[in-house]
């Protein structure tokens, strides 16, 4: 059940790093002689030093955390890949078509939640993604779905030529050591099977910390994994580098002893 790949990647999502500077600093204009603190992109930086594969950032369209400008000082500044999340909007499809970014996630938002809760029902936007899937493919940025694990949701996902989906690890971060563990892990598990059959490579993301990341690294044919929120609740404490490089470390040895 092991991944064909030597050890999943990791994407660090540092989105509640703009939260916290968006609690002080919501109006970018009116600052402390232009200090602004903390910045996502020397995290991002710091991060990448410690080993991660890539930045995660979400843009969302209310932008309650990354801003525009973040998402063009990551391009220029950091030296491994940037994942943009957005809305199947057709702002963010031309924000993406201007940024260039290595891939983009397309997930569902709803302005009335804290974070993405929630994989995109591919049937009722199936038009809409279509056409990104499409336009961005031919401006060469990958394009991934994010998900939930249902067996229809991967088969639209390959009808859509899908290169990328991110499979929406919710469900089972929130059983966890419950009854229904098990049954919300064969869901992810039957779910990446069928993606891969399909030829569509397998992401994961949410929910995801340093207690259930020995779980998660068991899903077969599994690329990338994207982390936020536990990442930078440990670098509170420990700082952003020894946070990535202990989530790095758990992923390798439980990836390796599988």
């Amino acid at each position: 059940m092991s991944s064909p790949y030597s050890r999943p990647l990791l994407g660090v999502n540092i989105d509640h790093c703009a939260t916290l500077r968006q609690a002080r600093y919501r109006d970018m204009e009116k600052t402390c002689g232009g200090f602004i603190e903390p910045d996502p992109i020397q995290l991002a930086i710091h991060a990448e030093k410690a080993g991660a594969d890539g930045i995660t950032v979400h843009l969302r369209e209310d932008r309650r955390h990354i801003q525009d400008r973040d998402v063009y000082r990551l391009r220029e500044s950091i030296a491994t890949r940037l994942n943009l999340e957005m809305a199947c909007t057709k702002e963010m499809v031309q924000i993406a078509l201007d940024l260039r970014p290595t891939s983009v996630c397309l997930v569902p938002e709803n302005r009335q939640e804290v974070t993405t809760e929630g994989g995109l029902d591919l049937e009722s936007k199936r038009d809409e993604v279509q056409e990104i899937v499409e336009t961005l493919g031919e401006a060469g940025i990958d394009v991934s779905l994010f998900i939930d694990p249902h067996p229809k949701q991967i088969e639209l996902a390959a009808e859509l030529r899908a290169p990328y989906i991110e499979l929406h690890t919710g469900a089972y971060a929130h059983a966890y050591g419950t009854p229904r563990q098990r049954e919300e892990w064969e869901r992810l598990v039957s779910a990446a099977q069928r993606a891969n059959r399909s030829e569509i490579t397998v992401n994961a993301g949410h929910g995801i910390n340093y207690v259930n990341i020995g779980n998660i690294c068991q899903l077969p044919h599994l690329h990338e994994l994207n982390i936020g929120h536990s990442i930078l609740s440990r670098a509170l404490f420990y700082g952003i580098e020894e946070a990535v490089r202990e989530m790095k470390i758990r992923m390798s040895a439980i990836h390796l002893s599988a």
